[in-house]
């Protein structure tokens, strides 16, 4: 039986890769307990078809076939981001050492080549690659140069900032993530999102948008707009992207929510910070449940993994507020990891009814 991978993205065929592995450790377990006994044609049969299947998913897609090549590809990834890291400073110190020497049209030319020429560069590299870890590098370059581009230009001819350029700097990269599948050029595109929708909140509420981050409520809107873009942004043929928008998202809300609600004095509203401080801890404890349970029931690991550890961390936050000053040390703790056992007996019970609804 000839195999038809079927398949639209390298995440499939991952997935398809994995299945066979774990199904061929757990068939040779059978075997050995005697619950299954494949007769030799069966075994040669199913032995070539895993390899044919394997072997079309490795030349098509370049998934990982073992564990040491996991490990490997782990190791390409690190080792490409930290490439991109500094092929970009690479960039931006060159720019700065011989810049003082160029006239204005050579400057304003080789800002626009630098990333044209990296984009070329990126294109070259997805086409060669399947694995797309050199294009990576290139793109975060295209985007570091773009950035660069427009920060030099603007002191060249003395143009006030702007948070617009942070939605350029986004749109840019998003669009280079979503032709190309990289999950990092999305992450900088998200944070240059964030970053000018928070000074948007911030010109609103009639602030400078410079100090938009001395008002942790500003980025209240962009982590609403990103949870949104996990649900209604077309990512068909990407599927981390969604998870990606999600957990961006739910950082970006808890990180805030943190911030205010031990620093009411940071907030907008009006009221008594020990008052606002207390609504905001309530409404963190009810936001940080709704996420364990939608993220349960939705299977969103990362949901439910964010919930999780932001309310543990305001749970420890609140203790220490209430009882670190009179409660004896080794007290303190005690309750602390009793407290901790009962959210792990609370979400394991979570778990099983949500196994028995499944099942």
């Amino acid at each position: 039986m000839a195999f038809d991978p079927g398949f639209a993205t390298r995440e499939d065929a991952q997935r398809r890769v994995d299945r066979i592995r774990a199904f061929r450790e757990e068939l040779a377990e059978l075997e050995r307990l005697g619950v299954v006994a494949l007769d030799g044609g069966q075994q040669d049969r199913l032995r070539r078809f895993h390899e044919e299947a394997v072997a079309s998913l490795a030349a098509r897609f370049d998934v990982d076939s073992t564990e040491a090549e996991r490990r490997l590809s782990l190791g390409m990834r690190v080792a490409s981001f930290l490439g991109a890291i500094a092929l970009s400073a690479a960039v931006y110190f060159f720019f700065y050492r011989f810049w003082g020497s160029l006239s204005t049209g050579a400057q304003v030319g080789v800002l626009a080549a630098a990333p044209l020429a990296a984009l070329a560069g990126m294109e070259l590299a997805a086409r060669k690659e399947r694995t797309l870890y050199v294009a990576g590098i290139l793109g975060l370059v295209a985007v570091a140069c773009f950035v660069l581009d427009l920060n030099v230009l603007g002191a060249t001819f003395n143009l006030t900032p702007t948070p617009g350029a942070f939605l350029a700097w986004a749109a840019f990269a998003g669009l280079l993530a979503y032709a190309y599948g990289l999950q990092l050029l999305l992450l900088a595109a998200i944070a240059g999102f964030t970053v000018f929708f928070s000074s948007q909140v911030s010109s609103w509420m009639h602030c400078p948008w410079e100090f938009l981050g001395e008002r942790p409520e500003n980025l209240f809107l962009p982590a609403v707009l990103l949870l949104l873009m996990a649900a209604f942004v077309p990512s068909r043929g990407l599927p981390r992207f969604p998870p990606l928008y999600r957990a961006c998202g739910l950082i970006v809300l808890f990180l805030a929510l943190f911030v205010v609600s031990n620093w009411g004095w940071a907030s907008y509203v009006p009221w008594p910070s020990g008052t606002v401080e207390a609504v905001y801890q309530l409404t963190s404890f009810a936001l940080a449940g709704v996420a364990i349970v939608v993220g349960s029931r939705r299977g969103w690991r990362e949901v439910e993994t964010a919930g999780t550890a932001f309310l543990a961390l305001s749970l420890f936050a609140r203790f220490f507020d209430w009882w670190w000053d009179w409660m004896p040390r080794w007290l303190f703790f005690l309750v602390i990891g009793a407290l901790a056992v009962a959210i792990l007996l609370a979400l394991r019970r979570l778990r099983s009814t949500r196994h028995r609804v499944t099942a």
